[in-house]
């Protein structure tokens, strides 16, 4: 893989496939793959509370994402604000640091 992917849709609710766009594995366990937890992005609230900062961001919640045991061994999912959390070979990953 030589470039990172788009992920599923962010709008899914339940994990019911491999992050990795390119593969069809499904999700059955949690012993196998790797899973990923991010937050979704906050979103900023102006309206005042009570003399306090009027600027606030909120939790818009959390996202679970999995990789097969496959994919988790040559990749890992990364997130970019304003793309979203895409899959990355890790080898990219080892080559920048």
């Amino acid at each position: 893989m030589a470039s990172a992917h788009k992920c599923l849709d962010a709008g899914a609710a339940m994990i019911s496939k491999c992050a990795n766009p390119a593969c069809t594995v499904r999700f059955l366990y949690f012993h196998t793959g790797k899973l990923f937890r991010f937050e979704k992005e906050p979103r900023e609230d102006t309206q005042p509370l009570m003399g306090l900062d009027p600027v606030r961001k909120h939790s818009q919640g959390v996202e679970f994402y999995w990789l097969c045991e496959k994919c988790a061994a040559k990749m890992t999912l990364t997130y970019r604000k304003g793309s979203g959390v895409i899959a990355q070979p890790l080898s990219l990953l080892k080559a920048a640091s």
